[in-house]
């Protein structure tokens, strides 16, 4: 199932809840519950298969992914909650550089299929559509996110040094290229509190991610499991 279906199906969801949640908060005893408490969650997310090209041809394929993540956040309301979410998320993809021959020459194609690290964080905000248990929602917020290749860009280093307790040891570090930079976020989700401890979510967003030379747009679909106190 692709990610544009998954965002289909997450708006038919969040529809339909939003009937059945109209009945369901009308007789629930937990109206109100999510104003003025803390809340924590565990999260896994499956991101979406991207792509962006580069210049002469070159390209890199990002595959999809099963990530990890957790939440913290404060329910300013029942309607308003702010939050930090960390996700991390580890796919494959295929790089393919071509460069610029010299005159007369062939162009150099390169492949390298690797392992990318995906470091997300991000502050947000979530708006809930009614004041109960079960809640439709809207989420959006600014981030930052690290891409490591994992690629070595210099040769690695090595220092030693004597400790105390472990004796003489040395230890090699490796630079990588990476990229960091500013994103922007925006979701759609539904929300169960289950009581007025525990709560289940789940959301569709989609991350913007930019620099100078090429612009990232990044699917996930994330289910929590979180804790309210």
């Amino acid at each position: 199932m692709t990610l544009n279906r998954l965002l289909l199906l997450a708006i038919l969801l969040a529809a339909s809840t939003s009937a059945q949640a109209q009945r369901f908060n009308q007789k629930s005893h937990y109206d109100d519950l999510r104003r003025g408490t803390w809340e924590a969650s565990l999260l896994a997310s499956y991101g979406n298969t991207t792509s962006f090209a580069g210049e002469s041809g070159s390209f890199i394929d990002v595959d999809s992914a099963v990530g990890w993540g957790f939440t913290v956040g404060y329910n300013l309301s029942s309607r308003w909650n702010v939050s930090y979410k960390f996700t991390l998320h580890k796919p494959d993809y295929l790089l393919v550089r071509v460069t610029d021959p010299e005159e007369g020459e062939d162009p150099v194609i390169r492949e390298i299929d690797h392992t990318l690290d995906r470091y997300a964080h991000a502050l947000n905000v979530t708006w809930h559509w009614f004041d109960g248990p079960l809640t439709p929602y809207l989420q959006g917020g600014i981030g930052y996110t690290k891409l490591d290749s994992n690629i070595p860009s210099q040769p690695p280093q090595t220092g030693c040094w004597w400790d105390p307790w472990w004796g003489y040891i040395c230890d090699t570090q490796w630079r990588t290229y990476d990229t960091s930079e500013m994103t922007y976020n925006l979701g759609l989700g539904v929300r169960w509190d289950i009581n007025g401890a525990f709560f289940v979510r789940g959301v569709y967003s989609r991350e913007w991610f930019g620099s100078d030379n090429y612009d990232l747009d990044y699917d996930t679909l994330s289910v929590d499991f979180g804790l309210m106190w």
